[in-house]
């Protein structure tokens, strides 16, 4: 699936060979930080003619950057990755070293991706139907195609994410193997329980008065607070997922606990499984991204750098002047992205990205009507496109399988973590957005809750694989991949630059908002 899908992104990377949409910021951020040590400004038109200087740098005039530091609003993470593709593959002259890291990251992403719906499932088909349908989904390919921020916050989070299943999975063995042994003092509690859903309303359970192993540390954890820093030092949502991940593996500790059998579960989950695990967990995400600015604070001549010995006085003052200015830098960028209210013509509200109703247009142009697809309809408007829009079906199915899987795990008769598993994603990546209805915000953020959405197809898979017949269940899901691959087939084109007749492209607007 991994294979497959690097086909899909690394084919064709280095159309179209001009600068698209905010690779302006990104690639040329990272091309100066690769040369130089920061991020620098550039002119908007350079000479006599006004040529825009994206324009100059695509032909391969990469060397027209300013002396002066660039104010940047994201952390340096992400463009260090863009720097590596353009050091590994060609510099800022190759279109195909620009998206080159993207490119990878969304690649190793469906790896992640199958490992994770392996690891909640165990079931060998429903992981590769996550790989494939991450493959082939139109956001996943036109941000792996772009050298924009978010796959990576995309591959930060989902890595991060299959790190702790991996740490639910360890505990939970040494839960097991420990309930084994202090099962033999005989000291157990009766408990009944009462349940308002499901066919059984009363359960009597036998519960150990022990609190059980310690569990709340362990590489994998250790692990996942890195890359969680990792993630926030490419933008700042990367917080939102530790926060909501780090609050979730505890929970899973401590139904763990009471899982397997052990009393006081809630105790533990603050006392003994929550409180060590933000020890260590908060201190390795908090360094982990204070470490991604080692190179503004290593290079005097950086954004603000100087800012508190100019301002005596002003600012947190009980910090020293280098840090001073580093939290004012900061400032200043939170003040940014809550204010940001600039009309778009493709902004989108966050409400309806999981519906995916406002698309973003990366990329249009006309062209001669004899390259590509356009040779079928020599007469035609010739066009190429890249419009960052998921497959409709994918999402508009995924919408409905959270749906569906929130009543399923309501009438379930003992509950389902792992659909708090595939919800987690969502609540991180989507709800948080909600508060900035007000903000600039694109749909292409969403890339950071695509693998989510896939596993709430999955999870729905899993069921049925459970309550149909084996021919009903594959022939059900033989019929959804189809559709869904045929979609995907259909909308290539237009995800990828394929030139091809305007008629062509006008077929694809299904929505008026798609346009």
């Amino acid at each position: 699936m991994a294979l497959f899908a690097g086909l899909l992104r690394f084919v064709r990377l280095g159309t179209p060979h001009d600068i698209i949409f905010d690779e302006t910021y990104y690639v040329k951020d990272a091309w100066t930080m690769l040369m130089t040590g920061e991020a620098r400004n550039w002119p908007e038109k350079v000479g006599a003619a006004h040529t825009p200087i994206d324009q100059l740098f695509a032909s391969g005039q990469t060397h027209l950057w300013l002396s002066s530091a660039e104010y940047v609003v994201h952390p340096p993470i992400g463009k260090w990755c863009i720097a590596l593709g353009l050091r590994l593959f060609g510099g800022a002259s190759n279109p195909f070293a620009w998206r080159a890291a993207t490119a990878l990251a969304g690649t190793i992403a469906v790896l992640l991706l199958c490992r994770v719906a392996f690891q909640l499932f165990h079931n060998l088909p429903i992981a590769l139907m996550a790989g494939f349908l991450m493959s082939i989904d139109g956001l996943g390919i036109t941000m792996s195609r772009t050298s924009l921020l978010d796959n990576f916050i995309m591959l930060f989070v989902l890595a991060a994410f299959s790190c702790l299943l991996s740490h639910r999975d360890w505990a939970l063995h040494r839960l097991q193997e420990a309930y084994k042994h202090d099962s033999h003092t005989g000291n157990f509690t009766v408990v009944e329980t009462t349940r308002v859903f499901g066919g059984r309303r009363q359960q009597t359970k036998l519960l150990l008065n022990a609190r059980g192993p310690f569990i709340a540390c362990s590489w994998w954890r250790l692990a996942a607070a890195i890359l969680l820093g990792l993630a926030t030092a490419t933008k700042w949502s990367g917080a939102y997922f530790f926060a909501i991940f780090a609050v979730t593996s505890v929970l899973w500790d401590s139904y763990a606990r009471h899982q397997v059998g052990y009393r006081s579960w809630f105790t533990s989950a603050i006392l003994i499984d929550g409180l060590p695990a933000a020890a260590y967990m908060l201190p390795a995400w908090v360094i982990t991204y204070l470490a991604s600015w080692a190179g503004w604070f290593i290079h005097p001549d950086s954004y603000m750098h100087n800012w508190a010995a100019s301002h005596r006085g002003e600012g947190v003052t009980w910090l020293p002047d280098s840090l001073r200015s580093f939290a004012e830098y900061h400032k200043e960028m939170w003040l940014f992205h809550t204010t940001l209210d600039t009309p778009h013509p493709y902004m989108s509200n966050p409400l309806t990205w999981p519906l995916q109703i406002r698309p973003t247009s990366f990329y249009w142009e006309e062209l001669a009507n004899n390259t590509g697809l356009c040779k079928l309809a020599p007469h035609a408007t010739c066009v190429a496109a890249i419009t960052s829009l998921g497959n409709p079906i994918l999402w508009w199915l995924a919408c409905i399988c959270f749906i569906t899987g929130l009543v399923i795990c309501v009438f379930s008769q003992h509950g389902d973590w792992r659909f708090l598993a595939v919800t987690v994603g969502l609540l991180a990546g989507w709800l948080p957005w909600t508060q900035y209805l007000h903000r600039t915000t694109f749909t292409f953020y969403s890339i950071v809750i695509l693998p989510w959405m896939i596993l709430a197809i999955c999870y729905v898979a899993e069921w049925l694989r459970k309550n149909l017949t084996k021919s009903n269940y594959r022939i059900t899901c033989r019929i959804t991949l189809v559709v869904i691959g045929l979609v995907s087939a259909f909308f290539y084109p237009i995800w990828t630059a394929v030139p091809v007749p305007y008629d062509f492209w006008l077929a694809h607007m299904w929505l008026p908002s798609w346009l």
